[in-house]
């Protein structure tokens, strides 16, 4: 999604106002490539988490159904 974002700003950097019809940053296209960077953060963050979460070691012998 933060490369199609990324792709989006680059070939029009101002689709925040023609789309919204709002004009937050007087087109300069700083409030797009926020985004963008906001976007691109959050995809290396959550994947170094789930990096993290599949690297873990499992405990299989808790919680496993049909024990008491």
């Amino acid at each position: 999604m933060s490369g199609l974002i990324f792709a989006i700003t680059l070939a029009w950097p101002d689709w925040i106002e023609k789309i919204f019809e709002i004009d937050p940053d007087q087109h300069s296209g700083a409030l797009e490539w926020v985004i963008v960077a906001v976007a691109f953060f959050a995809a290396i963050v959550f994947a170094l988490l789930a990096r993290s979460e599949w690297r873990r070691p499992r405990d299989l012998t808790a919680d496993s159904p049909g024990q008491t």
